[in-house]
C-alpha cells in the first residue's frame, strides 16, 4: 500500500478465479465502449470508501478475509442495465460478506454504498438502449450460468481514471 495515496477515495471488489475472471474481461473487452474502458472485469462491493482511512479499512479487510473462505458462485443470467448489460452474481455468502462489512463501515458509507447490493459484472454500458437491450436479448438467448469462485477483496484508488491498487486480500477462511 502507498501511504502517500491516502486522500483519493477507495473502491473495494472482489477477485475471481482466473478461468472466470478470463471470461468476463473478455465479454467486458468484446462489448465495453473501447473510449469508455479503463478497467478489467470486476464486482464492486463498495463504490466509494474514505481514501483518508486506508489503514483502518485494510485492517478490516485483512481481518475478514483471513476468517473467510473463498465464495462459490454462480455468474449469470444477464440483466438490463438500461444502457448497458450485466452478469448476475449470486450464492456463496457474497451478500453476508458485503453486510458485514457495511455493518462495520455503517459511518463512512456514501449514500450510493448505503444503498441495496445487487451483485453483478457489467460488461457493457453507456452505450443506446437499443444496442444495450440487442446484446442482452443475444446473451439470453443461448446463456447457460457458470461456477465461479470469489477468491480475493481487491481494495482500488480512485483518481478519476484507471483504478490504481491499493491492496489484495486473499479469502483464507
Amino acid at each position: 500500500m502507498d501511504p502517500n495515496a491516502t486522500a483519493a477515495p477507495l473502491i473495494l471488489t472482489l477477485g475471481f478465479d482466473a478461468a472466470s475472471f478470463a471470461r468476463l474481461d473478455a465479454l467486458r473487452r468484446a462489448h465495453f465502449p473501447p473510449a469508455r474502458n479503463f478497467i478489467p472485469a470486476h464486482l464492486t462491493l463498495f463504490h466509494a470508501l474514505p481514501g483518508d482511512a486506508l489503514q483502518e479499512i485494510a485492517a478490516r479487510l485483512a481481518q475478514v478475509a483471513a476468517a473467510t473462505p473463498p465464495l462459490k458462485l454462480s455468474i449469470g443470467p444477464p440483466r438490463s442495465l438500461g444502457r448497458g448489460v450485466a452478469l448476475a452474481v449470486e450464492g456463496g455468502g457474497l451478500c453476508r460478506l458485503r453486510r458485514e462489512l457495511a455493518d462495520g463501515w455503517a459511518g463512512m458509507l456514501s449514500r450510493q454504498d448505503q444503498n441495496g447490493f445487487r451483485p453483478h459484472v457489467t460488461i457493457q454500458n453507456k452505450v443506446a438502449p437499443d444496442a444495450a437491450r440487442a446484446l442482452l436479448a443475444e446473451l439470453a438467448a443461448d446463456f447457460l450460468p457458470w461456477p465461479a469462485e470469489g477468491e480475493t477483496l481487491l481494495l482500488w484508488h480512485y483518481r478519476g481514471g484507471p483504478w490504481q491498487a491499493a491492496a489484495a486480500f486473499p479469502l483464507r477462511g
